[in-house]
């Protein structure tokens, strides 16, 4: 009987917290409206800037060797940990692998059936069965994780870009789960002793938080394109999609592409030219 009166003192205090705590990740996440676009007076003049970024990746002249060098460089600026980098024994002694379903990932190689899955052919010509399909964030037009996220952790700027504010993240995963393209990952451990070198322009994360990529939004702010774009040899365009006169439209207009999962409705921003 003592045991069940606590048990339900227990509870009820739990239930009392959590229903106090509602107004206040309400006002958390009322005070972060503002933070979804940058203030033009406070904007660098090098800074590039769009109306709604996007990205077109031309799949014709993407191989092995450029996907390598894309996703190398996007884990050096973003300070994305490599798993299969070994942790200094001596700042981390014991430090146990992670496991493969723990790894963590902005952009990576995916084959046409998981990256196009809805799109499979039975008669689908051999070139595409073997060509490497960079996936990320689709920083989509109607973002559900944006809806999900209860803290605007989450949240969208006025010029598309999806972003993560790493400290108002709660760990809740929601954001994950409404993602229909897999574009989030969660940091089960603390990720940098698998950072071989940690880049001092751009913060790292800690055990608990999710994580994806945010279009390298603080080098389109310094006039500098996403580490990406530089190390993609041409193969990737990143630019304003309502803009006609911009390089990424020119290429839309004169070439064939798709999107992923467009049934969905929700209007992804990244383009595969195929």
């Amino acid at each position: 009987m003592i045991h069940s009166r606590r048990s339900f003192i227990k509870a009820a205090g739990v239930s009392v917290l959590a229903i106090g705590a509602a107004p206040a990740i309400k006002a958390v996440a009322a005070s972060g409206s503002g933070a979804a676009s940058l203030p033009s007076k406070t904007r660098r003049p090098e800074a590039f800037s769009a109306k709604r970024w996007g990205m077109a990746i031309d799949c014709r002249r993407m191989n092995g060797d450029i996907a390598g060098n894309i996703v190398k460089a996007c884990r050096k600026a973003n300070n994305v940990p490599d798993f299969s980098h070994k942790p200094d024994e001596d700042k981390y002694p014991g430090l146990r692998p992670p496991k493969k379903d723990q790894e963590l990932k902005w952009i990576w190689e995916e084959s046409y059936h998981h990256a196009f899955p809805e799109m499979e052919d039975e008669f689908l010509a051999d070139k595409f069965k073997s060509m490497p399909f960079l996936v990320t964030c689709n920083h989509c037009k109607n973002a559900p994780c944006v809806q999900a996220c209860p803290t605007r952790a989450t949240f969208k700027r006025e010029d598309g870009v999806v972003m993560m504010d790493f400290h108002r993240c709660i760990g809740c995963r929601f954001c994950m789960a409404a993602c229909p393209f897999g574009a989030r990952s969660f940091n089960f451990r603390d990720p940098k002793p698998f950072i071989p070198e940690i880049n001092p322009d751009f913060p790292t994360r800690s055990k608990g938080v999710v994580e994806k990529c945010n279009l390298c939004a603080g080098r389109l702010a310094k006039g500098l394109q996403p580490a990406c774009v530089e190390a993609s040899e041409g193969t990737i365009v990143v630019g304003d999609l309502e803009d006609p006169g911009s390089e990424i439209r020119a290429l839309l207009k004169e070439n064939y592409a798709i999107r992923r999962k467009q049934e969905l409705g929700t209007e992804p921003s990244v383009y595969y030219i195929m």
